[in-house]
């Protein structure tokens, strides 16, 4: 599979705003694996194939989870916008026949980071995070430390998360407080 395919393959499930999210992450992915060692093709096809859940009807992703004992139960206690990762992976997994475990890794973790995060990982974690269409605080300040440190870069996004959770009085999920201990 290439960008062209995988980003053929996910538009029809994406908002076209979603969509141009899409083309940004990988444009955004691409540059960070050539900057930073990753695999530039693995990163293309996970960075294109991130949020291919995001517009599942819950229901469906809640049978996923239900039903996959690969899937935390846990997360069913915390907000349906984790879902689309984890449950995004394994649906790409059954329908594409997707079996790289790298690219389903960075595709399940790519919105809570987890513990011992591989490069791929990182990048399209930070791409979801930095690319050029997101504007909220500290966002500059992350993108600037992605310049030259993949490792700070992530652990501040992952701050600013918290932080950001914790503000709204809103849960935080534990992969997200382990991912950034983990990097600090």
């Amino acid at each position: 599979m290439n960008r062209e395919t995988a980003l053929e393959y996910v538009r029809p499930y994406l908002k076209e705003q979603r969509y141009e999210h899409t083309v940004r992450v990988v444009d955004t992915a691409v540059e960070l694996a050539e900057r930073f060692g990753a695999d530039v093709k693995k990163a293309e096809i996970a960075a294109a194939l991130h949020d291919y859940a995001k517009y599942k009807p819950l229901e469906e992703m809640k049978r996923w989870i239900h039903n996959d004992r690969r899937l935390p139960k846990d997360l069913l206690d915390y907000h349906h916008e984790l879902w689309h990762g984890p449950v995004g992976a394994l649906m790409l997994e059954r329908e594409l026949g997707l079996t790289d475990q790298e690219v389903l890794s960075a595709i399940a973790f790519h919105t809570t980071g987890k513990v011992h995060m591989g490069v791929l990982d990182k990048v399209v974690f930070l791409a979801d995070y930095i690319e050029p269409g997101r504007s909220f605080p500290g966002v500059d300040e992350v993108r600037s430390t992605a310049e030259a440190d993949l490792d700070r870069a992530c652990a501040m996004a992952l701050k600013n998360t918290i932080t950001f959770l914790i503000s709204k009085e809103r849960t935080v999920y534990p992969d997200t407080f382990h991912a950034y201990n983990d990097m600090i």
